[in-house]
């Protein structure tokens, strides 16, 4: 095993917190051409490893994992400095030999490789919606582009590919070997919108592939695919969100097992897969908090709970040992990944909420209140496990209470504008 390299400002957690947030990242070299990243950014720092091979010249990065500023190191996703080493060192060893697809490729380099190549190195860091990817790319990208050279890409191709995508109508579930059935959307004046969505989000899936292969020196540009831009405000922000009589409703049509899981949704706004994962040694009392040791995104998080989240997690957990789930089927196992939807489905049903919602939409109410409530949308960001507001700020910033709309409604125009007169005395309508 090579010798561990030191570096005083790496070393600790107590040196890095003294380092400077930047866009770049602070670089000790292990070996010729090899080196480790540390990147400090305003709430996590992460380690990344980036290889140089002597013979052909073409450069290797990929990111390890996140350091271990604030939560203890598992030696998976959370690494101290010389764990970081010791996974930088693996992945080198990788790239100075050929891996199995590069030793037994032949032929030109195609969009289906790259797309193969971009799901092994993204499935290799721990990305967590990988399987979502695959499904997105052998639907909508493979069978129509996978088998041109990346090298003989155009800009053209790729627009018209996109704009086709789009008018594509929402295809439903259909039995392998039958011919594939669409949903009809002709009268949903949202349609239109959905569709420039989900184009823009399978375009994203490409573009990540293809500047995997680009970075992986397996094409010498990127011109081709980066004069390519997504459609202007299709992924603008319609999020519901239930009302608190709605919630009330909601949870009472529950029973059970899975109403103590509809209500932990709503109280720590994580999502379905997070929820199942959860064990009782999670959750913390004395802080109140319950740690997302895996998320989407790979990245563990401390959620915090309100007073009545803490109360709830209390009850629940109460006598079970540390490593049992806190949310079980009411036979006693785990939840599996579609287990909600029928449940979810049967309860909206019984408290008369249509469209029925999803764990998602349980994810945006929990935001949705907060936001209602005045809490800065830096801590709901947080809360969520997004690394920056901006999601938050597209999806419920128009919630938040806002200096600018006090300011305004509290100094007025100053000027009366002529209006119809009359002598009609206006009545407040009754409530139900």
């Amino acid at each position: 095993m090579a010798r561990s390299v030191r570096n005083p400002k790496l070393d600790t957690r107590t040196a890095r917190a003294k380092l400077t947030a930047r866009t770049a990242p602070y670089w000790v070299t292990l070996a010729p051409g090899a080196q480790l990243g540390y990147l400090k950014g305003k709430r996590l720092g992460t380690w990344t490893a980036k290889y140089r091979d002597p013979e052909t010249g073409a450069r290797h990065q990929r990111r390890l994992g996140s350091a271990d500023d604030y939560v203890e190191a598992d030696g998976g996703q959370v690494l101290t400095f010389f764990q970081a080493q010791d996974a930088a060192r693996a992945f080198f060893a990788e790239c100075a030999r050929p891996s199995g697809s590069e030793a037994s490729h032949t032929g030109p380099y195609t969009i289906a490789d790259a797309i193969q190549d971009y799901l092994t190195d993204f499935e290799h860091r721990g990305g967590k919606s990988v399987d979502d990817a695959r499904t997105r790319a052998n639907a909508l990208i493979l069978p129509q582009l996978g088998e041109i050279e990346v090298v003989k890409l155009t800009p053209k191709r790729l627009k018209d590919w996109h704009r086709d995508l789009a008018k594509e109508p929402p295809r439903l579930r259909t039995r392998k070997g039958k011919k594939q059935q669409y949903r009809d959307t002709s009268d949903d004046p949202e349609a239109q919108r959905r569709r420039r969505a989900t184009a823009n989000r399978v375009l994203t899936t490409l573009k990540a592939a293809l500047n995997h292969a680009w970075r992986e020196g397996k094409v010498t540009s990127d011109d081709a695919w980066r004069r390519v831009t997504p459609f202007r405000e299709a992924d603008a922000a319609r999020v519901r969100y239930l009302s608190n009589d709605e919630i009330t409703r909601l949870v009472n049509a529950c029973e059970g097992a899975f109403r103590r899981l509809v209500q932990g949704a709503l109280y720590t706004g994580a999502r379905y897969g997070e929820l199942i994962r959860l064990q009782v040694a999670d959750f913390n009392p004395d802080a109140g908090t319950v740690a997302v040791r895996a998320s989407k995104t790979g990245k563990p998080r401390h959620v915090i709970l309100t007073d009545e989240g803490r109360v709830f997690f209390e009850n629940i957990t109460a006598g079970q040992p540390g490593d049992a789930l806190i949310f079980k089927r009411p036979t006693g196992g785990a939840w599996g990944r579609s287990h909600q939807q029928r449940p979810l489905g049967e309860a909206c049903a019984r408290a008369k909420i249509a469209p029925a919602v999803s764990f998602h939409i349980l994810r945006h109410t929990y935001a949705s209140h907060l936001a209602m409530r005045g809490v800065p949308l830096q801590v709901i960001a947080t809360n969520l496990g997004h690394t920056d507001t901006r999601m938050v700020e597209r999806h419920y910033g128009h919630l938040s209470p806002s200096y600018v709309a006090d300011a305004i409604r509290g100094a007025g125009l100053g000027f009366k504008v002529p209006g119809e007169e009359t002598n009609v005395e206006r009545l407040r309508p009754e409530r139900a």
